[in-house]
């Protein structure tokens, strides 16, 4: 706990040193995070967790069903960082009875040298099994995303694998409402600080007080915190439509199963500090310490947490939110859920059996699948299909 205290420390720290401008851009300017750190540490996290595992073969199982006996699949990765999801695919599908389709990945990422890698693994792999393979790189980022360039051909059965990736899509939904709506307060960088102006007479401690204060009321650029509610969506609605008009015969969707895109800042830290204790307490019941796993609890966790906690407006992008939003939003877009099959179910429990225990668990809701630690869902799977 005192680590899990530290982290959230600092982020509340760093959300009120946000209002010196200078002093916040000084502190932070010798921080320098490499491309091949961010690598290492979404590779930790894949390594040391089950959670992207189980997605992934949640994901292939879907896959593998939805495209039975078609004989041109292509899949569009929206993060493609992660080679071991695609290889394992490949391997199912060159054992099809009827033979293996032609494959083509599009694979979708910000840094050109993590899609050339990908690309390498697997047309290995493809050609290892003599499966009929193709790699299309699209060097972007989701919220500028050209669709022209994932080469969508008329005849080919097409699925769409999103992980932890649409989220960050409210973000640029935020920015766009905070500028739009005339009632919003003019704040410094999204921080709501009437004693800003009276810097010299307050200390750190009042400031964070009032900023506390502040926090049990609603955000202009915030969404709605009800679970069975939407906020406009204008980048998020955009993109889910553009996905729907590719008609894919199926898409799966993995998410953070957490609300920490609430009204309020108070709603965000208490829903941020539930979900990531919980994550903490995996770490701490399955993982030796270790420098990984001090490096994975501070890249990853702790930039999560400072995210949701010191950011506002565009800058906020860990926007997590309940399976049951993201139903709604799907739903509102076109797409009818597509229940997960048992022996997906099945063979994700025996991948967390391997595991050794039995804080692990996966629960059923509505034919979507949550993963868990103990009874905190942490991650949520779901498919989906387009209705006519």
């Amino acid at each position: 706990m005192q680590r899990i205290a530290a982290y959230f420390t600092e982020a509340l720290a760093d959300r009120i040193l946000k209002a010196w401008p200078g002093l916040h851009k000084a502190l932070n300017s010798t921080k320098l995070t490499l491309v091949s750190e961010e690598i290492l540490v979404q590779k930790l996290f894949f390594e040391l967790f089950p959670f992207m595992k189980v997605a992934f073969v949640l994901t292939n199982q879907a896959i593998v069903e939805a495209m039975e006996g078609e004989k041109m699949v292509h899949i569009i990765d929206l993060n493609a960082a992660e080679p071991a999801q695609w290889i394992a695919l490949i391997q199912v599908l060159s054992a099809r009875p009827e033979g293996p389709p032609h494959l083509r990945i599009t694979g979708v990422h910000q840094q050109r040298e993590v899609l050339e890698q990908m690309a390498f693994k697997l047309t290995e792999e493809a050609e290892k099994l003599d499966i009929p393979f193709q790699f299309n790189p699209v060097v972007s980022k989701l919220d500028n995303l050209d669709f022209e360039k994932l080469r969508v051909k008329t005849g080919e059965a097409l699925a769409i694998s999103s992980v932890l990736q649409l989220h960050s899509l409210l973000a640029s939904d935020d920015e766009l409402l905070r500028k739009k709506s005339p009632l919003a307060p003019k704040n410094l960088n999204g921080i709501h600080l009437p004693g800003v102006l009276q810097i010299n007479q307050s200390t750190l401690g009042e400031l964070l007080e009032k900023d506390l204060v502040n926090g049990h009321s609603r955000s202009p650029d915030s969404a709605t915190s009800s679970p069975i509610s939407l906020s406009a969506s204008a980048k998020m609605d955009g993109f889910v439509n553009a996905l729907w008009a590719l008609t894919p015969k199926l898409m799966v969707v993995t998410e953070q199963d957490s609300n920490h895109n609430g009204s309020t800042l108070m709603e965000r830290l208490l829903e941020a500090l539930y979900s990531y204790a919980a994550l903490f307490d995996c770490l701490e019941s399955t993982v030796p310490r270790t420098l990984e796993r001090l490096k994975l609890e501070k890249m990853l966790f702790g930039e999560e947490i400072k995210n949701i906690i010191a950011c506002e407006g565009a800058e906020r992008k860990e926007r997590h939110e309940k399976l049951e939003k993201w139903v709604q939003r799907l739903d509102l877009a076109g797409f009818g859920n597509l229940p997960l099959s048992y022996y997906g179910m099945l063979q994700a429990g025996r991948l967390l059996q391997g595991y050794g225990s039995d804080g692990y668990k996966i629960k059923e809701e509505n034919g979507c699948v949550v993963i868990c630690w103990q009874d905190r869902a942490l991650f949520s799977v779901s498919a989906w299909r387009c209705r006519k």
